[in-house]
């Protein structure tokens, strides 16, 4: 069995046995990989703190066939966001970005703009970046990165540009102007198609201050988290614990 290697974060990590750990990493060549460290629940094992969840590492592995599972021999620890995960949001807010990842993400599967997506987010809330607004800019490109973004511009079926509120299809793919929408139940207001423009164009800020107000992130985070969970066909568990 050849050992293997790649730079990946830690999604989540639970004990199994007496002795191991299962651990969920997003591999950045590999995608998701779910593996077991034997005797990382062990005092003094060779993991120590690499191991916690959205740690930046460089995990070594050996692959057997057929087996869904690989053995971790090793793991370097490169970069470490322990220290923002001292606040209760942001660590529920980054459980639901592993989750989103994990749920979305057929195991081994190349996801190379996500794994770049996950890192930038991480590294602008170490800087001190808004985590509400970093939050949207997560959601945002992960929909559009997996295909669920739909087009805020032009009306679903008339394709007229919309320039005010359109009202969101019942398949969450498209949005409706104001004389096509069968049922006004979603709203989409404009803000959503500004911000869709806006990260488009920007990285994640690393600073406090956010380019749209608290009100316009809030409906947002509304029409993002609707598609999110039309697409999961349930709300996210860690989502849950966010509302609380």
């Amino acid at each position: 069995m050849p050992l293997e290697q790649s730079e990946a974060i830690v999604l989540r990590r639970f004990n199994v046995g007496d002795q191991d750990k299962i651990v969920v990493f997003f591999s950045q060549d590999k995608g998701v990989i779910k593996g077991i460290a034997k005797g990382a629940r062990k005092f003094g094992n060779r993991f120590g703190s690499s191991l916690e969840p959205m740690s930046l590492v460089r995990v070594f592995y050996y692959e057997k066939e057929r087996k869904d599972l690989v053995t971790v021999s090793d793991c370097d620890l490169l970069e470490s966001f322990f220290e923002i995960q001292k606040d209760p949001k942001t660590c529920f807010t980054l459980s639901y970005f592993s989750e989103l990842v994990e749920e979305f993400s057929p195991l081994r599967a190349k996801e190379d703009l996500l794994y770049r997506l996950l890192i930038r987010i991480l590294q602008s809330l170490k800087e001190k970046g808004d985590l509400n607004f970093l939050s949207r800019y997560f959601e945002a490109w992960f929909l559009r990165i997996s295909g669920f973004l739909p087009d805020f511009k032009k009306c679903k079926k008339c394709r007229a540009v919309i320039k005010e509120s359109g009202w969101l299809s019942a398949k969450k793919d498209g949005v409706y102007c104001r004389n096509c929408a069968p049922q006004k139940k979603e709203e989409v207001g404009p803000e959503v198609n500004l911000f869709v423009q806006w990260i488009q164009k920007n990285p994640p800020p690393k600073v406090e201050v956010s380019p749209f107000t608290p009100e316009e992130l809030k409906t947002i985070k509304k029409t993002l988290q609707e598609i999110i969970i039309y697409h999961l066909e349930r709300e996210p568990k860690t989502l849950s614990l966010l509302k609380e």
